[in-house]
């Protein structure tokens, strides 16, 4: 009766230590941030490749942009189509001014303002723009040209997610256009 009672003490101590634990623990408020798509959770234990797999899905997500920009601005047929205007685009002062934002935001505007750069850099090489904040305001802005040229302003269709503008500041050796655009990574940046 003596070996009875206690290993029903230890039973009950051995139960009261694990309640207690579990107590404890439901009451302990959890300190961890909100998952994201829960990509995180696959991603636990293999947390030594997410910043791989998070940089290279973001690169190749620049590299589809960067394909269909050129891809649109190639074809004849589409939205994408590289414009001039009689009073001399072609010229180097029109690049020359979007140039001197490079690597900055000049508009003060944190998202939607690639067409505000484009009649900034307009106006202040004394040209007129279009006064609108909408890329696409451009499409119908100076004469059409029948490919890219230095100095012409590009206009770049994302379907019903609107459209891009820059101005054609060179062409690399493949012969696709470099073009200077503002809001391109929330910066005024060159690209193919």
């Amino acid at each position: 009766m003596v070996q009875f009672n206690a290993y029903r003490r230890a039973f009950r101590y051995f139960f009261l230590a694990l309640f207690s634990v579990v107590v404890v623990s439901v009451a302990t408020p959890a300190s961890a941030r909100p998952q994201q798509n829960g990509h995180h959770a696959r991603s636990h234990h293999k947390h030594e490749g997410h910043s791989a797999r998070h940089h290279g899905r973001h690169h190749s997500r620049h590299r589809v942009r960067a394909s269909r920009r050129q891809a649109t601005l190639r074809s004849a047929d589409s939205a994408a189509e590289a414009f001039s205007n009689n009073s001399g685009f072609g010229s180097s002062n029109l690049v020359a001014e979007a140039r001197r934002y490079i690597g900055g935001n000049p508009t003060g505007r944190g998202r939607l303002w690639c067409a505000r750069f484009m009649n900034m850099v307009l106006q202040r090489s004394g040209h007129q723009g279009t006064g609108s904040d909408m890329a696409r305001s451009f499409s119908s802005y100076g004469q059409r040209i029948s490919g890219p040229q230095v100095g012409a302003i590009a206009v770049m269709s994302r379907g019903r997610r609107g459209g891009h503008v820059g101005v054609v500041s060179g062409i690399d050796p493949s012969g696709n256009p470099i073009i200077v655009s503002g809001n391109h990574g929330n910066r005024v940046a060159g690209a193919t």
